[in-house]
């Protein structure tokens, strides 16, 4: 887990992101439209969306729109890992499908899905 330097420079999912994978902002980023990327070339954008409605999980009335998954070394790293990502504004719903020593679903500040994944 990285901590941000660039807050309140462009969306709040990407502030999100950006501090939980490390990776840099795109010099161009806005409030409209932000890139995390890495030297090897890996970019994720983030685009602000009028009517956003956040996707309903499990359930599928509004889709998820990403699937993204997190490993982590240890059960202490899931905990840990969890513990940050709550307090940097992520959610933990009720609904867990797996054995939470293995495995967790948080939501990020959107609400969109993403696993913690113990390897």
């Amino acid at each position: 887990m990285a901590s941000s330097a660039s807050r309140g420079r462009f969306t709040p999912l990407a502030e999100f992101y950006e501090k939980a994978t490390g990776l840099e902002p795109h010099p161009k980023s806005n409030a409209d439209f932000a890139g995390l990327n890495r030297a090897d070339g890996l970019f994720i954008g983030f685009q602000r969306v009028d009517h956003y409605r956040a996707p309903t999980w499990p359930d599928q009335t509004v889709p998820q729109q990403l699937h993204i998954c997190f490993n982590v070394e240890t059960e202490d790293d899931l905990d840990e890992t969890e513990a940050q990502l709550l307090e940097w504004g992520a959610g933990k719903p009720n609904h867990q499908p797996h054995d939470e020593a293995k495995a967790r679903v948080l939501t990020d500040p959107a609400g969109h899905p993403f696993y913690l994944i113990k390897r």
